[in-house]
């Protein structure tokens, strides 16, 4: 299989200075350290950097957040592109941004927007053609716009009824990165159920949650942690008893030998071999 020769950047997300309580409602922020990564890795602050908030209810206040954002890194060409159909997905002046940007960043909000108002359009074929093609590129995303990079996507869920068949919505993502099931704001929202459930329906593709303020650079196969929080892997190879198909809606499941693994700034996750490596315990903090 031939590699990707672009970078994706998922992010946890991070709603400190949100707006109200749900997703879709929130301006997400991302802290300056998780963006200074965007745009070194896009190639810098003169970087054509195009901001998607299509997953987000406020569009608008969530594109000028991203502005400021950026230019308090320095960056000069930064654009906000305002998709809300799949019309708007197939303009010509919406294709040649994509073409033209080093870098597309994906706000948070409903995921299943982004698959819905861009899956299947003119701008996901290039998005996944530059990926797959291009040695710089970037695909960044937080929140919702991390959890679609998937082709098993998580479309929502409750944390509530955790290890409850039924807890877990999927559905189908953009597919950048196929091998991996991604989940964000983990920690704080208590995740860990629907991730399980996840990986219980697709026992081989490895499940990642992302606390917020954390992300990964995802290059090809080789994950490396950045962020001030953790990444949770969970590796469902091994697993020796799944009884999610047998049971009804609502049933407890049971999983034994799900593997799993606390990564946490600058530790790294081959997706294929499936092999971790951690920092020395005497390493600095990067």
């Amino acid at each position: 299989m031939l590699k990707n020769k672009g970078t994706l950047i998922p992010i946890g997300g991070n709603e400190d200075k949100g707006i109200e309580d749900s997703e879709q409602y929130t301006l997400e922020f991302i802290d300056e350290g998780i963006l200074f990564h965007v745009v070194r890795e896009a190639g810098g602050t003169d970087a054509n950097i195009v901001v998607i908030p299509t997953a987000s209810s406020i569009p608008v206040e969530v594109g000028e957040n991203y502005l400021e954002a950026f230019s308090t890194l320095g960056c000069k060409n930064v654009t906000v592109l305002d998709i809300r159909s799949k019309k708007d997905s197939e303009k010509k002046e919406s294709i040649e941004l994509i073409k033209a940007a080093n870098c597309i960043m994906f706000s948070g909000g409903d995921q299943s927007k982004i698959t819905n108002k861009i899956g299947g359009t003119k701008i996901h074929e290039i998005i996944k053609d530059r990926y797959k093609n291009e040695k710089g590129f970037v695909v960044a995303g937080t929140s919702a716009g991390a959890m679609m990079m998937s082709q098993e996507m998580i479309a929502g869920g409750s944390a509530a009824e955790s290890f409850i068949k039924g807890a877990v919505n999927m559905y189908k993502g953009l597919g950048l990165v196929p091998g991996l099931i991604i989940d964000t704001h983990f920690i704080k929202r208590g995740r860990f159920g629907r991730i399980s459930e996840a990986v219980a329906q697709f026992p081989n593709l490895i499940g990642i949650g992302l606390a917020e303020d954390t992300g990964m650079i995802i290059k090809d196969k080789k994950c490396r942690v950045i962020g001030s929080g953790m990444v949770i892997i969970f590796d469902g190879r091994r697993i020796k008893h799944n009884n999610h198909k047998v049971l009804k809606e609502g049933t407890p499941m049971s999983l034994t030998n799900m593997r799993t693994h606390i990564l946490s700034n600058g530790d790294r996750f081959h997706i294929d071999k499936k092999k971790v490596k951690v920092l020395p315990i005497e390493a600095p903090f990067i």
